[in-house]
């Protein structure tokens, strides 16, 4: 089999660094290049050092400099702005994307959505395969247990920057879409004060932040007698790498169109 293209954004984050270092030890992709400000503290290929060697992977700020060949896929981590202009960039060079970004606005999931016209797109806010089932799940619970009062908690390190997680929306929308109910008519977002009983059909979504922890979901299904509780956790980010390689894997030849980590998964 002929090893997949790819190119990496943000190759100098967290998760960038991590997708490179796997990628660069898996036969099944060849780096084409890595997207990131060639002038950034450190060497890149000192962070991608797998088994004593390091990999020659040229490092450029745009998708041009890269010349992406035919069947290349885009890995994008990045920030929403950075991660619309690339949803335009891939039906310029007709390439695959898989984007983990997130953080994405309206215009910005708008922009990923128009690119599925044109190319293959897959966006997740979680690229993890267990947060893809956890996702599963809370669909077919919150379908089978539409009384049950649903909050969902989530925790991260100190430096994330959005609230909640991308993650912990993509779990209530599922659970929403069990119940056929829109997110934004049953969603609230902590409490305080006096706030009254708790209204039926509700979702309550938390937020916690606080030292290095990767990621924490908690999905709490609660009613009078009975409490059912699932939760994932992420002790490494190359749990969220080896998701993006496998969803590169995926989307690698497919006809245009908006995939997601159900399709991944052989869950839609």
């Amino acid at each position: 089999m002929k090893a997949i293209p790819i190119i990496v954004s943000g190759a100098r984050g967290r998760m960038g660094s991590a997708i490179l270092r796997l990628a660069a030890k898996d036969p099944t992709f060849t780096i084409v290049a890595a997207l990131g400000n060639p002038q950034g503290t450190g060497s890149i290929d000192e962070q991608l050092r797998v088994d004593g060697t390091t990999p020659d992977i040229p490092i450029h700020e745009n998708l041009a400099d890269c010349s992406p060949p035919a069947g290349c896929v885009l890995i994008d981590f990045t920030a929403p702005e950075a991660s619309r202009h690339y949803a335009e960039e891939v039906v310029r060079f007709n390439m695959a994307l898989v984007c983990g970004t997130t953080g994405l606005s309206s215009a910005d999931r708008d922009a990923m959505q128009s690119a599925s016209a044109s190319v293959p797109v897959l966006v997740a806010s979680n690229m993890s395969l267990g947060v893809a089932l956890l996702a599963d799940t809370a669909r077919r619970l919150a379908a089978a247990l539409p009384d049950y009062d649903l909050e969902i908690v989530e925790m991260h390190h100190r430096h994330k920057k959005d609230a909640p997680s991308g993650t912990a929306i993509t779990l209530a929308e599922a659970a929403a879409d069990g119940r056929s109910v829109s997110l934004a008519d049953t969603a609230v977002y902590g409490r305080e004060g006096h706030t009254g009983e708790r209204p039926a059909g509700e979702i309550g979504i938390h937020a916690l932040r606080g030292g290095d922890i990767v990621g924490d979901h908690r999905l709490i299904f609660a009613t009078d007698g009975e409490c059912i509780e699932i939760a994932h956790r992420a002790t490494s980010r190359d749990t969220f790498a080896a998701g993006a390689l496998r969803a590169a894997r995926f989307i690698a030849g497919k006809p245009a169109g908006n995939y997601t980590m159900r399709d991944v998964l052989g869950l839609a």
